[in-house]
């Protein structure tokens, strides 16, 4: 009989030759268990999503409860369903005015989908405009505008006018004109290595996109739901988009994604032609179930008030003269190294060690910090001297 591991790599699509292949058979809190009994500390939340941390009591009891009525009924936009409208009603609570019709959707990059082809209805334009090192999903519009052309080479021909711009430089913006649908925009760029926008670029890219009544795009999918220190990352930057994108954080480790616009914007896609967005599984009821609970715990436990006396502690201890600089904004930091190699002896010993850590996919010669928010004091310091013997070592 194969073991797991055998089935994993003969039977499970593989995205590279060398994947981690850790065998965990449970999670809890900050907390990762591989199937020997191994503990790990968890320093990279599955890419920002487990934000309240792995299996929160209070989501898996929303699962359970929502278990008990129904799961999937229709195709997405047809039924009331309670767990759809309690969650759109707090999500909009939450956000300006701009910013009160919902679309459920699966995914990251589904929301940017839905983003893109809202942009382009609603304009009646065509160029899509992101910027260098951007990272938004895998399909294939989120392809297109992706900011590394390493990764896009080879599935071309992609979507045509798009165009990419620098990230905070305001010289850039005129570029944006009358032909732009829309600006996607990483409030805080992740995968270039949690890169933070400076000079008021993000208010002016929003002054530029209103002078030429071009839509902007926040993409909050990996920074948002308190990983920066407030609910939503672009709280913090003085500007307001016109369509903001959501997942990750979101559904307390279960797969939902959103693109939230004004209701006005979000019509277009009523009518020429009707349904003109589709999902089937957008909006799942246990989905939404779960991401309504885990938004409770973010806003009941306070756990984004305390992320900037976190990012502190993490700053203050991760110190060495490996460092080069630390980055970012919240729980979502990175350590820049030398190189991609020493970068990645340092992570492979970490996670011999016990603690899991990882590099960025445009900037791989930076270690990934971005632990569930409720990561205690204790427990940094714990991770924080694991990565400093790494280093030592």
């Amino acid at each position: 009989m194969l073991t797991n591991r055998q089935v994993f790599f003969n039977n499970v699509a593989q995205t590279s030759e060398t994947p981690l292949a850790l065998e965990i058979e449970k999670a809890e809190g900050v907390y990762l268990y591989e199937a020997g009994g191994k503990k790990y500390i968890d320093l990279i939340s599955g890419i920002s999503v487990s934000n309240i941390g792995h299996r929160h009591p209070k989501v898996i009891e929303a699962i359970k409860e929502q278990l008990d009525k129904y799961m999937h009924l229709m195709v997405y936009g047809e039924y009331v369903q309670s767990p759809q409208t309690l969650l759109a009603q707090a999500l909009t609570s939450h956000l300006p005015a701009a910013l009160s019709s919902v679309y459920f959707v699966n995914s990251g990059t589904e929301a940017i989908e839905g983003a893109m082809k809202l942009a382009k209805r609603y304009t009646g334009r065509t160029e899509i405009i992101s910027f260098k090192n951007a990272y938004h999903g895998s399909t294939q519009g989120s392809l297109s505008i992706m900011g590394s052309e390493e990764f896009k080479n080879a599935y071309r021909p992609l979507l045509p006018d798009t165009k990419l711009l620098h990230f905070n430089s305001t010289d850039d913006l005129q570029q944006i004109t009358e032909r732009t649908a829309c600006v996607i925009v990483e409030t805080i760029q992740g995968e270039a290595g949690a890169i933070v926008p400076e000079n008021d670029f993000l208010p002016e890219l929003r002054k530029r996109c209103t002078e030429v009544g071009a839509l902007l795009v926040a993409d909050e999918i990996q920074c948002a739901f308190g990983r920066t220190g407030s609910l939503f990352a672009f709280e913090q930057y003085n500007f307001i988009p016109d369509i903001l994108c959501l997942a990750k954080g979101m559904g307390g480790g279960m797969p939902i994604g959103a693109f939230v616009s004004s209701k006005k914007i979000m019509d277009s896609f009523t009518n020429n032609p009707v349904l003109g967005h589709i999902t089937t599984f957008g909006g799942h009821p246990v989905c939404c179930a779960a991401a309504l609970a885990a938004l409770h715990v973010l806003l009941d436990e306070k756990l984004a008030e305390g992320v900037p006396a976190k990012e502190q502690l993490f700053r203050s201890l991760l110190k060495h003269p490996l460092i080069r600089s630390v980055k970012g904004k919240g729980l979502l930091l990175a350590l820049e190294f030398e190189s991609y190699d020493q970068n990645k002896k340092i992570i492979d010993n970490c996670i011999a060690a016990g603690v899991i850590t990882d590099w960025f996919l445009f900037n791989s010669h930076s270690m990934r910090i971005a632990p569930p928010l409720n990561i205690s004091e204790e427990e940094i310091r714990f991770a924080c001297g694991i990565i400093l013997e790494s280093l030592s070592a």
